[in-house]
């Protein structure tokens, strides 16, 4: 690619997304310009699976306008699949066909999604030009002969270009080997934070929970309600407010207490009036 004026709008754009689809770990898709036209890029996309493309391997050439990103590109299929014509421009609404509907935030990765995602649809309808509807057996014949086809132009295979993911059996081994890891680093996490003693001092949560006046160590992986659960648990017998149960039954007591009291006052009293009255009887006889 020398000899490019890298201070084009369109050459900058195009190289950045050549840039970030090199660096794309997705294992659906693979697409990069040619080494003597940046206008021109080579995709192949894997057919979406639960599908009659499942295990399918397809290859497309996207061609972009000098005024791109302003402008949309135009795709290609270029292997023979059963649901988008071969050498026919396709008609889609991010492709040339529907330049009213594109817009320049999306990009060569739009298109090869959008592309993939149209692969399922039924009725050529849904695509318009460049559309046809095989047999759902002929489409599964294309896509196993599909992997082995080998594009005019690039000179490579589609198995070449875009190899099958890890299975899923390979990721389990590797888990496998990861486990003993783990359970080393969860013993060793267990052991630097140990519980705190039961005698450590206790102080009053704001709704009442008693927790540990000490911080919470950082790795001891629990945190908030967790740690106020476990030292509930832990020191319900030990903190029962035995202080608080005679402040609650105090005021019957008094209560009651004075409620005996009363009758003797009063009986005092009106004994004390009946000898009052009677000394003063006795008083005015004697005089």
């Amino acid at each position: 690619m020398a000899g490019l004026n890298k201070n084009n709008s369109a050459i900058k754009r195009i190289m950045q997304e050549a840039r970030e689809l090199a660096n794309d770990p997705c294992t659906d898709y693979r697409a990069a310009p040619l080494e003597d036209d940046i206008f021109e890029w080579h995709c192949t996309i894997r057919g979406p699976a639960d599908t009659e493309f499942e295990g399918g391997l397809y290859h497309f050439r996207i061609t972009l306008p000098p005024e791109y990103p302003f402008r949309p590109p135009s795709i290609i299929m270029l292997t023979p699949n059963g649901r988008f014509e071969l050498n026919t421009k396709i008609c889609i609404s991010f492709t040339n066909y529907h330049e009213e509907l594109w817009q320049p935030a999306w990009g060569v990765r739009t298109a090869i999604v959008g592309l993939q995602g149209f692969f399922p649809l039924k009725g050529t309808n849904a695509v318009g030009l460049g559309a046809v509807e095989y047999p759902p057996a002929e489409r599964r014949r294309l896509a196993k002969a599909s992997r082995e086809w080998t594009c005019p132009q690039c000179q490579q295979r589609n198995l070449d270009l875009l190899p099958d993911p890890p299975t899923s059996s390979e990721g389990n081994t590797s888990h496998h080997h990861d486990e003993p890891k783990t359970t080393v680093a969860a013993e060793s996490t267990a052991t630097a934070s140990p519980a705190p003693p039961p005698d450590a001092p206790m102080a009053i949560h704001s709704v009442g929970v008693p927790i540990p006046s000490g911080n919470v160590q950082p790795n001891s992986g629990i945190s908030g309600p967790a740690v106020q659960a476990a030292v509930l648990n832990r020191t319900t017998v030990e903190t029962t407010p035995v202080a608080q149960a005679p402040s609650v039954s105090a005021q019957p007591t008094r209560r009651s207490a004075q409620t005996t009291r009363r009758p003797p006052l009063l009986l005092d009293t009106l004994i004390c009036v009946l000898l009052a009255i009677v000394v003063g009887l006795v008083y005015r006889r004697l005089t």
